[in-house]
């Protein structure tokens, strides 16, 4: 049961390193958080909420798996909802809404990012991170041979989208085009579209001068045009 969790919703932020501190002063960046309720979506153990409130915000979180939210600890503000689909709170209730990694677990990510849309109010910011299809590995595994095999499988996310679909029925990957498809019709604009690669944190913690070479030359190139093979899609939108 904890496996197939797994396979289906994703692994929260149990431990924080220097990835998550890196997307955490993106959003910050493109969405300042001091001063400003915040919702993050998919918030698993609540590690995002803990950080974002330490830069000001008063911080929320709300999960579909009530595990997880049990875990947290008793000083955060985090519920359990049935799906990302219908978040439990007012129109307007926020001003910035993080959607980190969870569009891509959810049944129906256009409607998920329509109820961030609802409950984000005027002015306010939302920021997306989502698998980028161009990226050459798929970090959440894949099912051949009558089983699921976790780790980072090379190519699956180069193939036709009716193939890939056989080996990820779990999880989605987006084109930038497939993001764009997703706010479409919304009352939003576009403030920021991006691609960045990995913390590297797992090669760190085993070889750190390698993890610090990634960085230095991946980081680099998300100032060139081969940002779009990166890790994932930043997008920041704000209502209107």
């Amino acid at each position: 049961m904890g496996e197939d969790k797994a396979i289906h919703l994703g692994h929260p932020s149990y431990v924080w390193r220097y990835g998550q501190d890196r997307r955490l002063a993106m959003i910050d960046q493109y969405a300042p958080l001091a001063g400003q309720r915040v919702l993050d979506v998919g918030c698993g153990i609540g590690a995002y909420v803990r950080k974002m409130g330490a830069l000001g915000a008063a911080a929320y979180g709300v999960d579909v798996d009530e595990d997880k939210v049990r875990q947290a600890h008793a000083d955060l503000d985090l519920v359990c909802a049935s799906a990302a689909e219908q978040l439990p709170f007012p129109d307007g209730a926020f001003g910035r809404v993080l959607l980190h990694e969870i569009i891509e677990h959810v049944n129906d990510d256009r409607q998920s990012i329509r109820e961030a849309c609802r409950v984000l109010g005027p002015g306010g910011r939302m920021v997306i991170f989502a698998p980028n299809r161009l990226y050459p590995f798929e970090t959440h595994g894949a099912y051949w041979g009558g089983a699921y095999h976790f780790g980072n499988i090379p190519m699956v996310n180069y193939l036709p989208h009716r193939w890939r679909k056989r080996f990820c029925p779990h999880v989605r990957a987006y084109t930038r085009g497939d993001i764009r498809a997703l706010y479409q019709g919304l009352p939003v604009r576009l403030v920021v579209h991006t691609q960045v690669y990995p913390g590297y944190d797992k090669i760190a913690h085993r070889r750190p001068r390698l993890a610090r070479l990634l960085r230095q030359i991946t980081y680099l190139l998300e100032h060139t045009p081969l940002r779009a093979l990166g890790l994932s899609h930043l997008v920041v939108l704000e209502k209107e």
